[in-house]
């Protein structure tokens, strides 16, 4: 097989939980809570080396060279987003799976 790369990579995909019963009940509010989640996610996979790459409307999909990194990413992505939805000042929880 000479001549072939072979390329290792991890992906991580995440959506939010029920986004259109969300903006079917408050459009203004879930974009605003998407923007501040999506703020959150992004910056945590930039910090862990990863590259989103792929998304739509409340789905994001991004890419690692370490598995141990897109683990690392997810957990603190989810632990950042779960104290964002627990804060009593959060007028909209938005989790994420």
């Amino acid at each position: 097989m000479a001549g072939v790369e072979r390329k290792l990579t991890t992906i991580v995909a995440a959506d939010a939980e029920g986004f259109s019963k969300l903006m079917g009940a408050d459009e203004a509010g879930t974009l605003a809570a998407l923007k501040a989640c999506r703020a959150i996610m992004d910056a945590t996979i930039t910090e862990h080396q990863g590259r989103i790459f792929g998304g739509a409307g409340d789905s994001l999909i991004a890419e690692f060279a370490s598995p141990v990194q897109a683990v690392i990413a997810a957990n603190e992505f989810q632990r950042q987003i779960a104290e964002r939805n627990e804060h009593p000042d959060t007028p909209l929880a938005m989790p994420f799976r």
